[in-house]
């Protein structure tokens, strides 16, 4: 997996109750799925965990449930709601679920998987929504514009707003992940139906749109896991930070997609390598296909690491409505992002 938290466990979840646990968000960073690349990006995990649980806390209020317990603004320290911190956390208390291992030989076996879950377990999906197809989106190579109810036979070279918004799944603990069909989402769902976690899905986007809003920011699309817990489906991991979703102000990305573009133009031949060995791992059915790359991504330059620094910090500042960072205003640090 390509996660860039680190995962604590404080009491194990059993066959029949959940556990508890923390995530401490590092200012590591991740793109094409590539694990924690050679450099940091300094105050980024703090500035996920704020923009985390200030979400969390907003689900909650809106009757989401989830597995938020609390923030943690101090190593080791007690959790508590995100108003109370002192200083920006990098630490969040979470419910915990069972997660059996998903084995693999030619395929994947989900039967297996759920051979081993109790009343709890982690969905073995994403979720994904999409209020726009920016540039770079994985929609626009699957699919035409009619497909969305969007006019011309081409996608454009800017963002384009969708009539309604679109829910898909992918999988979640596979190597590489995979777009399924509605039929394949509720085949390795389990228990969970897939109607119940579109609607899920969409209310959380919908709240989440409405937030960046009165930020003056754009929610383009995110994505959510979810966790099942006796019949009850919760929001699991982290919701609607710059990691997990795209956001954008006056048409510039505010999210990790400035990183991911950035590389296409600094680093291409690595861009190329890890689409070569997506695509041989594919044909060779073997699950990490990091195994077949055979280049290495550059740190990137010291002032594009400020600059990117300054975008987390500032648009967590927006966001939440709170200065928890000492961080230029938003339209300050989007200019400086359009000059990479």
């Amino acid at each position: 997996m390509t996660s860039v938290k680190e995962f604590r466990v404080e009491r194990e979840p059993t066959a029949d109750s959940l556990g508890r646990g923390r995530f401490v968000f590092t200012d590591d960073y991740s793109v094409f799925d590539w694990g924690k690349m050679p450099d940091e990006i300094p105050g980024k995990g703090a500035a996920l965990c704020t923009m985390g649980s200030f979400n969390f806390e907003l689900l909650d209020v809106n009757h989401v449930p989830t597995h938020y317990v609390g923030a943690v603004d101090e190593p080791g320290g007690e959790p508590k709601e995100l108003g109370e911190c002192t200083s920006p956390p990098a630490e969040m208390a979470i419910d915990l679920v069972q997660v059996p291992n998903l084995a693999y030989d030619t395929e994947y076996d989900y039967e297996g998987f759920y051979d081993e879950v109790g009343s709890n377990y982690l969905i073995p999906l994403e979720i994904v929504f999409r209020n726009t197809v920016p540039v770079g989106s994985s929609l626009r190579s699957r699919g035409e514009p009619a497909d969305y109810e969007l006019d011309g036979d081409d996608w454009p070279d800017e963002p384009v707003s969708l009539p309604e918004p679109v829910v898909e799944f992918s999988t979640k603990f596979e190597e590489q992940d995979r777009y399924l069909t509605r039929e394949e989402a509720g085949a390795i769902s389990g228990p969970a139906e897939i109607d119940r976690l579109e609607e899920l899905a969409l209310a959380v986007n919908h709240i989440l749109t409405d937030r960046a809003e009165r930020a003056g920011l754009t929610h383009e699309d995110g994505k959510i896991e979810c966790l099942y817990d006796d019949g009850t489906i919760k929001v699991a991991d982290v919701a609607g930070t710059f990691d997990e979703n795209r956001f954008s102000y006056d048409g510039q990305q505010v999210s990790k997609e400035v990183v991911r573009q950035f590389y296409r133009g600094y680093d291409p031949d690595w861009v190329d390598a890890v689409s070569a060995a997506k695509t041989e791992a594919e044909t060779q059915g073997v699950a990490d296909w990091r195994t077949l790359c055979a280049d290495e991504p550059e740190p990137l330059p010291d002032d594009v690491v400020d600059t990117v620094s300054d975008l987390y910090a500032a648009g967590t500042n927006a966001y939440t409505g709170s200065d928890w960072f000492d961080a230029p205003a938003l339209d300050v640090a989007v200019d400086a992002v359009r000059d990479l």
